[in-house]
This record gives structure tokens, sequence and C-alpha cells, in this order.
């Protein structure tokens, strides 16, 4: 049986993000991003998911490895700093202010990013299965 590739359907109308369903940082990310998306542009999607992971292995092997953040737009996977950024701009506020870290080299901006990312478990704490949304967000999540 074929496995359809929910994602790349959706991503035609919507920017997906992925996100580490079991770490701590990453669902208040989740949560800071929902309470902040006004215009309702983004869906989410554990990377522990069934339709992320079918996704993920039709990618290069830089993005099927990457265990933090993915943003997936029309035309373009982002990763680590740089998704990060990109989410920041499209939020309610002064984050599109964030934008101007864009001019700071990826691959120095991403050092940065690993190095949180490597230690995000210790310093803020791990589940021990994905998050549930809640009834309220239920529409904003893909698998």
């Amino acid at each position: 049986m074929k496995e359809i590739d929910i994602i790349s359907e959706i991503r035609k109308t919507k920017s997906i993000l992925l996100f580490d369903g079991l770490c701590n940082l990453c669902d208040f990310s989740v949560k800071f991003v929902i309470k902040r998306d006004v215009h309702k542009q983004f869906l989410f999607s554990s990377l522990q998911s069934q339709p992320s992971r079918i996704f993920l292995r039709a990618q290069s092997n830089f993005i099927q490895n990457c265990d933090s953040v993915i943003l997936i737009t029309e035309n373009k996977v982002y990763t680590k700093s740089s998704a990060a950024i990109k989410v920041a701009q499209s939020l309610k506020g002064f984050w599109f202010l964030m934008g101007v870290f864009l001019i700071i080299p990826k691959p120095l901006r991403d050092s940065i990013y690993d190095g949180i990312a490597k230690r995000r478990y210790r310093w803020f704490g791990k589940f021990d299965s994905c998050r549930i949304p809640t009834p309220e967000e239920q529409s904003l999540f893909i698998g």
C-alpha cells in the first residue's frame, strides 16, 4: 500500500512547522506560535508523527537527519535557525524584527542553534510521549 504524503499536499495552502514532539522547549514554542499566528498560516506536526516521517523520507539526508524545527512552505524547506527566524518574522507583534538575524551567516546561526538543541532535553525537560493537542488546537495539527 502506498503511503500518502499529506504534508506535500497541505504545503500548497499553509506553512507547516515540524517540531520535536517530546521536547518541552519545542512544545512551549508551538504554543507561543499558535497564540501569535493571527493569520492562521501555520499547521503543526511532530517529527515523530507518521505524516512527518513520510514527508521526511523524500527529502535530502540533511533534512531527514534534522531532529529539531523544520518549516515547510509552498516553495521551500527551512531548518534550524532559518526556520525559527522565518516563523518569528510572520508573527503578531515585533517578532518580525528577528529577521535582522538573517544577516548573520547561517553556519554561525546554526552552530548556536545546534548548541541549544543538543542540550534542550537537559535544560528544558522531555515528555514521555508527544503532546496531544487541546480540542481548540486540533485543527492546527497534522497526524
